[in-house]
């Protein structure tokens, strides 16, 4: 049985997707497909020395042109702050007195318990404060 020069660079394409799904490296993609690439050249009649050149040419334009956009991509993603990270460094206003014994704020459209951050600092009602953390459920203002 004589397999057409074509379906080697399947298998090839295949056998490089396995191991992508296994260990998620782009990389992988990209070299499976420039064996895409070789087993058009190779349906379409191209030599062995055709097939690999293509392969060649195609996976190493792929890094060179992909990784860089996805590492740049990757390193802009700061991530989303959410739950307590999302509030520190907010906006509240001030409903009841805040001192260091207590108070209430409100914090992105909630009333929360609140707390001066040092101990001789006194918030009036409507004034507007910075949250600087959160310590259980008060958060801590200045």
């Amino acid at each position: 049985m004589d397999i057409d020069a074509w379906v080697w660079w399947l298998i090839v394409a295949a056998g490089l997707g396995i191991p992508l799904v296994l260990t998620a490296m782009p990389e992988l993609a990209m070299f499976a497909v420039g064996a895409l690439a070789g087993s058009v050249t190779a349906a379409l009649g191209g030599g062995i020395v055709a097939q690999v050149l293509v392969f060649v040419v195609v996976s190493v334009a792929l890094l060179a042109v992909v990784r860089p956009i996805a590492a740049r991509h990757r390193a802009g993603q700061t991530g989303h702050a959410s739950g307590i990270d999302a509030l520190k460094g907010r906006q509240a206003v001030v409903l009841e007195r805040v001192s260091a014994a207590g108070g209430r704020i409100k914090l992105a459209g909630e009333v929360w318990s609140a707390r001066s951050l040092d101990d001789d600092q006194v918030f009036e009602p409507g004034r507007q404060v910075d949250v600087v953390d959160i310590d259980g459920a008060t958060a801590v203002v200045m």
